[in-house]
């Protein structure tokens, strides 16, 4: 498994401190509303160069919360096989014509896809259990996949722009560092700080 130990470690600590966060939490009004993507937060410059690629993954979990809203309480499923086949052969497409490797684009997006249902479960088990937190309207599932097809197109920027950087060692610790930066920034909580580890699995070719 490609898993980032560095990264894992690092990350389960905030994630422990989210989860006490969101337990002693009261419910607020914006809990039963639409889940829209976290509103930027401006951060230092980092000297990682993998910061886009955390930022972006980060990203593109924010999106998670809009396309689980729009199948809650529809008879969509969180797995949907022929989507994720139509991502994964676009965003390889996509790095074949920036020159990077098709089939480990292909190897992220599945970590990137799997991140993202993790959210999508979270949040429905969230709401199962708090019905009163549930989304009280529906974002239209099109418009939310043209702003993920969006964010794929970067990431796959991004990948290949790295792919040195992701292919020796150091790629770890620069990563766990780009991770906590944005965990830190986007004020994630518990359930997307999981996702956000499971998200990175396979950045790191080494």
């Amino acid at each position: 498994m490609r898993t980032t130990t560095s990264l894992s470690r690092v990350l389960t600590a905030a994630a422990t401190a989210a989860t006490a966060a969101v337990v002693l939490a009261a419910p607020t009004a914006a809990a039963a509303a639409p889940l829209p993507a976290p509103a930027a937060v401006s951060v230092r410059p980092s000297a990682s160069a993998l910061h886009p690629v955390a930022e972006l993954s980060a990203e593109r979990l924010a999106t998670a919360d809009l396309v689980a809203a729009a199948k809650w309480g529809t008879d969509s499923p969180i797995d949907d096989p022929a989507r994720e086949q139509q991502v994964l052969d676009s965003v390889a497409a996509q790095a074949q014509q920036l020159g990077a490797d098709p089939d480990e684009v292909r190897r992220i997006f599945r970590d990137q896809i799997e991140a993202n249902k993790i959210v999508q479960r979270g949040l429905f088990q969230r709401w199962t259990d708090h019905p009163d937190q549930a989304p009280t309207t529906r974002p239209d599932l099109a418009v939310v996949r043209q702003e993920i097809n969006r964010i794929n197109t970067a990431l796959v920027q991004a990948l290949a722009g790295t792919a040195e950087v992701r292919a020796v060692p150091t790629c770890h610790p620069e990563l766990a560092f780009a991770a906590v930066q944005v965990h830190h920034a986007d004020r994630l909580d518990a359930l997307h700080t999981r996702a956000l580890v499971r998200s990175l699995r396979s950045v790191c070719a080494s």
